[in-house]
């Protein structure tokens, strides 16, 4: 019994000790322990600028502990912040550097947001030489120096430091920036990349010792590298001065004897011939691509060291032949000399780079046949050779040991392709680019062989025959993007699934119905072809699409209800085909470009498409449209503002000019064509304020109205037909401003008075006017003789003033001459007093002349 009681004794205690220590652990576990109050105020000083629109920092309150806010992390055991990672969260306004003034911080990154200004209090007197700051991130968003900091003299505390990147911060205004950074004795990362750093400051005495990464591409230096710039450092083994408008290198680069990687690309200096003097006997990675060397390689350049890997020189403007020391980099695999001007042939000896991955020789003037040694290398994955002068045959034996093959690029060649029909590669590609080469007639059948293609090029080969089998697997199994444009085939493809991104068929002569089309398609291209019948239920799921052009093809039905899902619709181009239905409502917000030309639409035109704020080009000529134009706010931004943001370029045939005529619809061009209708009623004057506006046709239509004055702010127009219509009144004066106009069509309306004055008015023929009765003035036929002449109408206008003047002065004295003459003689007649006073007087004046004319002959005779 006693043994009994002392085992369940031995269990409760037992259990009781559990029950504690457990109870310990789940306390200790859910105790809620405060961050340091300090580092609390300075987080919440610097939160205070900030503005988080999205709520991407919405923890950082007083409600919950600091250490549990997002981005900070504490130290477990004195609880102090030692880090604060707030990286892409786009916060925006301030940036507030005291939260530099966390004394136990070793880790800040706040790079990639939005904000636009830095805020830098005098942290000098805050932090003490033992911070513990070690990587520091506040790098721009977009690298388009909205920051702005005046200079770097806050670093001088941070003697710790090992990493900063300051990348797209503008730092113009700090001309000794150099001198700012070698106060940090630790330093082993440096990134200014896109600072607008404008000189490099004195050197002489600066130490870098520490340093072994130094990035300060995208700057404007606009001057040499000084030459003990590279004695700051010898442990450097990562230097990037990429597009930053250098004009040389120093010789003071040999002394980097560590250098591993090396980009100097998009600047400006040349290929000294000293350069067979350098050794950088360890660099390994040298990209020197994007430059303008005007030059020749000299020869002795791949001297410079033996362990190069990555050699990059494209797009560098480079001279002359591929120089023979490049045979001695026997450890290289990636070597781009594309986009230059290298002539001549590629060296035998190519065949003794035994590592090569990489091979990029295309676009440049290389000449002669593909040397057979370039099939020794068994390790090339990457082959692009295209765009050159190339001629001879290509033949299994080119691929024979291309066994690791995996892209090959041989466009725009003039090759003799001999491959045996049933030849099978060493290889399977996923890239293969064989545009503008001469293939055909027959598809090259080592092409069905490849299983693993993500990408075919075959545009413009001149193919016109398939093995339908094959061909149909072939295109059906392609991921990504194929490329078939400009060719003759002429197959059936509409029992087929296409599952690739990119699809370009135009061009050919497929027939038969559209093929079903993955939902994750991108950009469609079936124009010009014969195929026929309704849109494929499948296309209703299209919610990636956003380029498709069937332009010039047999189709019919409702289209435009199959693309309701095609939210993200950039470019729609259906025209020359037999769509009927009406024009919905719900199409894509993001549309730059509809056509609908010459199909059966019908119904009116909907407000919505007046809304689209990114249409540059609307053409829905040839239909059978009816209604009036929407009067609504024409929110068609595209076409009232410069800016223009947009990609896609294409070749479509419009009645633009008095006549179909061929033209590249791109952003540079806004187009408006509603012509060939049955559209009634007034234009809304919203049409004639779209100043950007280069191309206007409502022609053939029953629009009626006058042409409002404003359309004289249509200053870059070069193209308006609004013939066969009713419009009418007089054409505005306005319209002699638009200096742009080379296509003109007001025929066939109601116009009435004289055409305006104007040097581009003149300048068109009669027919640009004819069939408006009323109208007159040059070109057409003279008016009449008061409206022909308005500097001889004006005088004679101001003459029957004067007249009607003179007659009014002339009836004013008459009347005034009555009214004086029969005052007197009434009076003389009704009044005998004053009749006899005025006789008396005459008597006496008669007396007066006779004597007078008596006493002057008697004088005269005596004299």
């Amino acid at each position: 019994m006693m043994t009994i009681l002392t085992s369940q004794m031995s269990l409760f205690l037992l259990l009781l000790l559990f029950i504690t220590t457990f109870h310990k652990t789940m306390c200790s576990n859910h105790t809620v322990v405060q961050c340091n109050e300090k580092d609390r105020e300075t987080l919440l000083t610097f939160k205070h600028g900030i503005n988080d629109s999205l709520g991407r920092i919405s923890t950082w309150s007083t409600k919950n502990d600091c250490c549990a806010w997002e981005g900070v992390l504490c130290d477990n055991i004195t609880n102090r912040v030692t880090k604060v990672d707030l990286n892409s969260n786009y916060l925006e306004g301030e940036m507030n550097l005291c939260i530099l003034e966390l004394e136990f911080l070793s880790y800040l990154d706040l790079s990639d947001n939005k904000f636009d200004v830095i805020r830098i209090p005098s942290i000098q007197h805050n932090i003490t030489h033992s911070s513990k700051l070690v990587h520091l991130n506040l790098s721009s968003f977009n690298f388009d120096n909205t920051l702005h900091m005046d200079n770097l003299h806050w670093l001088s505390p941070f003697s710790t430091l090992k990493y900063l990147r300051l990348s797209g911060i503008d730092l113009h205004e700090e001309t000794n920036w150099l001198q700012a950074v070698n106060t940090l004795p630790s330093l082993l990362e440096l990134r200014l990349k896109s600072c607008n750093l404008n000189n490099f400051p004195s050197v002489e005495y600066l130490n870098l010792s520490s340093l072994v990464t130094l990035s300060l591409s995208r700057n404007n230096f606009t001057s040499y590298i000084p030459d003990g710039f590279f004695n700051l450092t010898k442990n450097l083994t990562y230097l990037y001065l990429r597009g930053s408008n250098i004009y040389d290198i120093p010789s003071s680069l040999l002394n980097l004897q560590k250098l591993r990687c090396l980009d100097l690309s998009q600047n400006y200096f040349m290929i000294s011939s000293s350069i067979e003097y350098l050794n950088l006997s360890s660099l390994v990675t040298l990209s020197l691509s994007g430059n303008n060397f005007t030059s020749h390689i000299p020869d002795g350049f791949f001297n410079l060291t033996k362990d190069l890997t990555y050699l990059d020189l494209h797009e560098s403007n480079i001279h002359g032949e591929i120089p023979s020391s490049l045979l001695n980099l026997q450890n290289l695999r990636h070597l781009y000399l594309s986009y230059n001007q290298l002539q001549g042939l590629i060296p035998n000896g190519i065949g003794q780079l035994p590592n090569i991955q990489y091979l990029d020789l295309s676009e440049n003037e290389l000449q002669g046949s593909i040397p057979t040694t370039l099939g020794n290398l068994s390790s090339l994955n990457w082959l692009f050779i295209g765009s050159n002068n190339f001629s001879g045959e290509i033949s299994n034996l080119t691929f024979f040991k291309l066994s690791s093959l995996d892209s090959l690029d041989l466009s725009n060649s003039s090759f003799v392709f001999q491959f045996d029909l049933d030849w099978v590669p060493p290889f399977q590609l996923t890239y293969l680019s064989l545009e503008n080469t001469n293939q055909g007639p027959n598809f090259p059948s080592w092409i069905y062989t490849q299983k693993s293609l993500q990408l075919l090029d075959l545009s413009s080969s001149g193919i016109s025959l398939v093995d339908r089998n094959k061909f149909s697997s072939l295109i059906e199994r392609i991921p990504n993007e194929i490329y078939l444009s400009n060719n003759s085939i002429a197959e059936d493809i509409s029992n087929l699934t296409l599952n690739c991104s990119t699809l370009l068929l135009d061009h050919n002569n497929f027939t038969g119905g559209l093929p079903n089309i993955s939902p994750m398609s991108n950009r469609i291209d079936l124009s010009y072809n014969s195929f026929s019948g309704s849109i494929p239920h499948s296309w209703k799921n299209l919610s990636e699409l956003e380029v498709l052009n069937l332009w010039s093809n047999r189709l019919s039905g409702e289209v435009l209800t199959h693309l309701s899902a095609s939210k993200r619709l950039l470019f729609m181009n259906l025209g020359e085909n037999e769509f009927f239905g009406t024009i919905p409502i719900s199409l894509s917000q993001n549309l730059q470009v509809v056509i609908l030309r010459a199909n059966q639409f019908e119904g009116t035109i909907p407000q919505q498409l007046f809304n689209l704020s990114y249409l540059f080009h609307l053409d829905l000529a040839n239909n059978k449209l009816s209604g009036s134009l929407p009067h609504c706010v024409y929110n068609l931004t595209q076409m009232d503002t410069d800016h223009m943001d947009s990609w896609y370029v294409t070749t479509v045939v419009l009645f633009t000019k008095g006549q179909d005529y061929v033209y590249y619809v791109s952003p540079n061009r806004r187009t408006i064509d509603l012509s060939v209708n049955n559209l009634f009623g007034e234009v809304p004057l919203e049409l004639f304020r779209l100043i950007q506006v280069q191309t206007l046709n409502l022609s053939h239509n029953n629009l009626t109205g006058r042409i409002p004055k404003t359309i004289g702010g249509m200053t870059n127009m070069e193209s308006l037909d609004l013939s066969n219509n009713k419009f009418f009144g007089e054409i505005p004066q306005s319209m002699a401003l638009l200096n742009f106009l080379g296509v003109l069509n007001l025929s066939c309306n109601n116009f009435d008075g004289k055409i305006p004055i104007g040097t581009q008015l003149q300048s068109f023929n009669a027919s640009s006017y004819i069939g408006n009765p009323k109208l007159c003035g040059a070109p057409l036929n003279n008016c009449t003789t008061k409206e022909e002449n308005p500097k001889t109408a004006k005088p004679s206008t101001e003459n029957e003033d004067d007249d009607s003047i003179k007659e009014s002065l002339y009836l004013g004295m008459g009347v005034g001459f009555a009214a004086g003459f029969w005052g007197i003689c009434g009076s003389l007649f009704f009044i005998r007093k004053w009749r006899h006073a005025c006789f008396r007087f005459i008597d006496r004046v008669g007396d007066k002349l006779y004597v007078t004319l008596i006493v002057k002959l008697n004088s005269f005779r005596r004299n």
